[in-house]
Order: C-alpha cells, then sequence, then structure tokens
C-alpha cells in the first residue's frame, strides 16, 4: 500500500514507521527541524515493543508532492484536524481512505466535511508515544492497540486491505462494525484522564489513587457515559468501570499529551476533551459539571497557550 502519515508526532510516527519497517511504502508530512531530523538521519523509534530505526524515511512538507495515495493516517493534534483535511487534498484520490487517530469523536467528521464522507473512516489508538526529539519518537507505555470501521456501520470490506498491512508489520489491530461505540469508549477514557491530570498536574499513579481524585475520575468518566447514551451510542453497562480498570493499569508516571501541552504552557486538545463533553452534553440535554468546571479552570491557560490572553507579571 502506498500511506501518508499526515502529522509525524507520537502516534503517527509510531505507526507509519512501523509500517515503513515492515515494507509498505510509507512517506512521513512533517515540517521543521523534526522533518530535516527525518530526511539527514531517519526517524528513530524507541518501544517497548522494541527499537527500530527507519533508514532513508521518505518525508515532505508538501503534500502537493506526494499525490494520491490508498491511506492517509492522520496523526495532528485535534485541534488541527480542519486545516489538515483542507491540506491533505492532493493526497486523495478517487480510492482514497483518510484515518485519524486522533483523542476525541469528532475528528472523522470534521475530515468528512471538508474530503467527502466516503473518504473518511473512523479510527483510534490506545499507547503513550511523544516526539522526544526531532526525528526521535519515544513509546513510553501502553501495548500499541489501534481499530477501524466504517462511519456508517456498513460491512467493512474496503478495510481489510489497510487490516492486512497493520497486521503484516506485527501491530495489533481491529477492523470493528461499530467504531462510534469503540472511540466513545477512548472518549471516556482520554478525555477524563487528560482534564483530571491537567487540573490536579498530577500522573494518573495519584490521581488514581488519592480517594478525592479517584471520586473525581470515576464522575467525569459516568459524564461522558450518560452524553454517549443520550447520542444513542451503543455502550456497554460496566463501561465506567472498565475505563477505571484500564486507568489502573497504565504506569503510575503516566500522564495525558493534553496534560502535558497544557502544563508546558503549549496550545492543547481542550476543546475537543473537555470542551466537547460540555458541548456534547448540552445539546443532549446532559449536564456534565465535572468536565464544566475542569474546562473553565483550564481555559485561562489554553488562551494564554494561544496568546489571546496574557497574565500579568
Amino acid at each position: 500500500m502506498k500511506i501518508a502519515v499526515f502529522g509525524t508526532g507520537g502516534v503517527g510516527g509510531y505507526y507509519g514507521g512501523r509500517l515503513a519497517q515492515a515494507g509498505q511504502d510509507v512517506v512521513f508530512i512533517a515540517r521543521g527541524a523534526h522533518l530535516e531530523a527525518i530526511r539527514r538521519e531517519g526517524l528513530r523509534v524507541d518501544s517497548l515493543e522494541g527499537d527500530f530505526l527507519v533508514q532513508s524515511a521518505n518525508a515532505t512538507d508538501d503534500p502537493a508532492h506526494v499525490g494520491p495515495v490508498d491511506l492517509v493516517i492522520v496523526g495532528v493534534k485535534a485541534w488541527q484536524v480542519p486545516e489538515a483535511g483542507r491540506a491533505m487534498r492532493p493526497l486523495v484520490g478517487p480510492d482514497t481512505l483518510v484515518m485519524p487517530l486522533q483523542n476525541g469523536v469528532e475528528a472523522p467528521f470534521q475530515l468528512a466535511e471538508v474530503l467527502g464522507r466516503e473518504h473518511v473512516i473512523g479510527g483510534l489508538c490506545y499507547l503513550v508515544t511523544f516526539v522526544a526529539a526531532p526525528g526521535h519518537i519515544r513509546h513510553a507505555g501502553m501495548k500499541p492497540y489501534l481499530a477501524f470501521g466504517e462511519l456508517d456501520n456498513r460491512p467493512p470490506d474496503r478495510c481489510q486491505k489497510i487490516l492486512g498491512a497493520f497486521t503484516a508489520a506485527g501491530l495489533h489491530a481491529e477492523v470493528l462494525n461499530d467504531i462510534h461505540s469503540a472511540m466513545w469508549m477512548k472518549f471516556l477514557f482520554i478525555a477524563s484522564l487528560s482534564g483530571v491530570g491537567a487540573v490536579t498536574r498530577a500522573p494518573v499513579g495519584v490521581t488514581r489513587t488519592v480517594p478525592e481524585t479517584r471520586r473525581l475520575l470515576r464522575q467525569a468518566i459516568t459524564e461522558i457515559h450518560l452524553v454517549a447514551r443520550a447520542r444513542r451510542i451503543a455502550l456497554p453497562d460496566d463501561a465506567v468501570e472498565s475505563v477505571l480498570a484500564k486507568l489502573d493499569g497504565l504506569p503510575p508516571a503516566a500522564t495525558a499529551s493534553m496534560q502535558r501541552d497544557i502544563m508546558d504552557g503549549r496550545p492543547s486538545e481542550l476543546e475537543s476533551q473537555s470542551g466537547a463533553v460540555v458541548r456534547l452534553g448540552s445539546e443532549a440535554d446532559v449536564e456534565t459539571p465535572v468536565h464544566a468546571f475542569m474546562y473553565a479552570s483550564l481555559l485561562p491557560f489554553e488562551l494564554r497557550a494561544r496568546g489571546t490572553v496574557q497574565f500579568p507579571s
């Protein structure tokens, strides 16, 4: 397959690197010092599943030089998705599939508005990765898992070739008949972990242990569960306990990318996580007081990171 990784950050770099290592025709869309390092030294991935280096990696910052591909893996931050959708148009031909792997539940629909619903499938992944240095990805936690499927829940025939590519690369991947349920299950996990972690500035080993913050995690997960049910998403009855168990299985030092971005003063996925819970809850007539508190508490730091608010010296 010819595959473009649009956004070679922690997620895109890891999955694209594994696919390239397995012999797939992968081009990495990156920019700045990260792009130059990949061109000069290859893409280095340090992983719990085994370190590797993609030598002579095909990398560019111009999708027009690539042309149509079979699959676009979208690895940018969630708040960058609409702009990325417009920029990746040269990669999308008549039979191209676009697979977003962002945190949250809105990215597939944002891409469908730009590229056409027929080109977009739903996707999600579980793993803790980040850019350690230009040209260098580090996989620091969780056994990688990836799932994808059709947005209209039709038979996922078009996804089988993609599944074959991931499986041949030794990756744990699944094609699901109801990708929305799986995406919302991850939303319960990541938006709660991110919000509580960002407000407390504490790693999950602390927030899941201190009784008060464990209750906060449970309340945050429950709110998203109620929103999903109100929006007719088919989630299991034990969804809240299942997500808590997953949080209990994380390394104690684990933090979410939204939390790290906010703590480091960078633009974050606040709008697509805490903000989305509040917004989607309001649309469904479901109150979300915990997420509303976290969103309001974190919004000044988000606005400062985006240059629209300044804190007095």
